[in-house]
């Protein structure tokens, strides 16, 4: 797990670089929410790093916590009935997922405090270091910025992509996928499992 934590501060890295290259000022901080809504897949290691931080909260934080993404998830089985622990995306396949995801777009993440930051803020995961500025790999494929709401702020959705070497970051990550689903069920061939933030708040590893 301190092989993801460690990962994943690769990508904090290069996200500071590009608020401190950016000519404006980056909106994209801990304390907007804009991007924390709607269920999502989280990886394998994504959803031990979450359980993880969920049981070293605070007894009435961690309540809190665990109350709200049961209540999400509760929403998630009122579309899909019989999607169970530990909620795998692959169980109700892609498109329903997706169909789910989209009717509850506007649901909080269940890891929001009561002011709107993020409980789990050091522990979040990938895709949640991802949103906030658009990023070109040496390959030169670019993930476009996903901010919802870049365009009320002037030269922002403008920045040109950052730099960042993700086909090495993958090749890492996929290690840490592997070890992630061997501690979870003593077989790395189950890396690709999928689950939301929900489910491993609920149902953690």
């Amino acid at each position: 797990m301190e092989d993801y934590r460690r990962l994943l501060e690769r990508l904090d890295q290069w996200f500071a670089e590009g608020r401190r290259a950016a000519p404006i000022a980056v909106p994209c901080h801990g304390g907007c929410t804009a991007c924390c809504h709607g269920p999502f897949d989280i990886s394998v290691a994504d959803a031990e790093l979450i359980g993880d931080a969920v049981r070293r909260l605070p007894s009435a934080a961690r309540e809190a916590a665990v109350h709200r993404a049961t209540a999400l998830l509760d929403l998630m089985r009122a579309i899909e009935p019989g999607w169970a622990p530990p909620y795998e995306v692959a169980a109700i396949g892609d498109d329903r997922f997706d169909r789910l995801s989209d009717a509850l777009a506007s649901e909080p993440c269940p890891l929001l405090d009561d002011a709107g930051r993020c409980r789990i803020y050091a522990d979040r995961p990938l895709v949640c270091r991802l949103i906030g500025l658009s990023m070109v790999t040496p390959a030169g494929r670019v993930i476009e910025n996903a901010c919802p709401i870049q365009d009320r702020f002037p030269g922002y959705a403008e920045l040109p992509p950052m730099l960042f070497e993700l086909e090495k970051f993958e090749e890492s990550e996929m290690e840490c996928l592997r070890a992630a689903a061997r501690r979870r069920w003593g077989n790395a061939e189950q890396w690709e499992f999928e689950t939301t933030i929900a489910g491993a708040v609920v149902a953690p590893a």
